[in-house]
């Protein structure tokens, strides 16, 4: 069981940043709307709201919001984060409709890409779900399985998976479970808690008050359990870019 970081400068920045108009309560300095053809990258879709905020922010916000991701890079949970070559436990958890789902079963029907997402309330995250619907296509057509974990309780996730008209299996990893296993959980300190739940009321979302938070990371998981693409990022606003996931599934045909 890989350990759980508690990210002391985090809570500083993050009281300031609010994640950037994860709740429509907390920021509205970062609320430009994409607008990106087929063609682009993920991460330039990312880039549209970062810029935007840089851009609209006062210099101490961005000054703090540095450290914050220096703090995150410096804290170990990379380190300790599950990484390629290692096996992955196995899982079973619910999907939004209560249907339980497990990796060893999806595994059987070729490799799994295991991606975590904070909330529905994070822009970002939803940024994401919605490039990875699109790209969906091209992950089957390598025989892949898409699963989406979030500690969010189903009905969360479910007003999540509806909102993103998304087909992939939405799971709820509820208590962080199976991020903690893989090692990409990390603890909020008691300030940025309290700037969540004041915000957008993270304890409703996940149903419980551990205050607890994965990274955004994406796997890919071989038929065998090894992991052959491990993406882990401090700075939450970058993903995995779905080229990345679908060369390493090209590789494994």
């Amino acid at each position: 069981m890989k350990q759980i970081i508690t990210l002391s400068l985090f809570a500083i920045i993050a009281f300031f940043a609010s994640c950037e108009n994860e709740s429509t309560k907390t920021d509205n300095t970062d609320n430009t709307e994409t607008n990106m053809t087929e063609e682009t990258s993920l991460q330039d879709e990312l880039n549209v709201k970062k810029d935007a905020f840089n851009t609209k922010a006062p210099e101490e916000k961005k000054k703090m919001y540095t450290e914050g991701i220096e703090a995150v890079a410096k804290s170990g949970v990379l380190e300790n984060a599950l990484q390629v070559g290692d096996q992955a436990p196995n899982f079973e958890l619910t999907n939004a409709t209560g249907k339980k789902v497990s990796l060893a079963e999806q595994l059987k029907n070729g490799p799994v890409i295991l991606t975590w997402y904070r909330g529905g309330w994070c822009p970002y995250c939803n940024i994401t779900l919605n490039r990875l619907q699109k790209e969906l296509p091209n992950f089957t057509a390598l025989g892949a399985n898409l699963l989406a974990l979030s500690p969010e309780l189903p009905d969360s996730s479910i007003s999540t998976s509806e909102k993103n008209e998304l087909t992939f299996e939405v799971l709820s990893d509820l208590g962080n479970n199976v991020a903690r296993e893989f090692g990409v959980v990390y603890k909020l300190p008691e300030p940025i808690a309290k700037a969540y739940q004041k915000g957008f009321d993270l304890h409703k979302y996940n149903g419980d008050e551990s205050d607890e938070l994965p990274l955004s990371a994406t796997y890919v998981i071989a038929q065998d359990s090894k992991i052959k693409f491990a993406f882990l990022d401090a700075e939450y606003r970058n993903r995995a870019e779905p080229s990345d996931i679908i060369a390493v599934l090209e590789s494994l045909k």
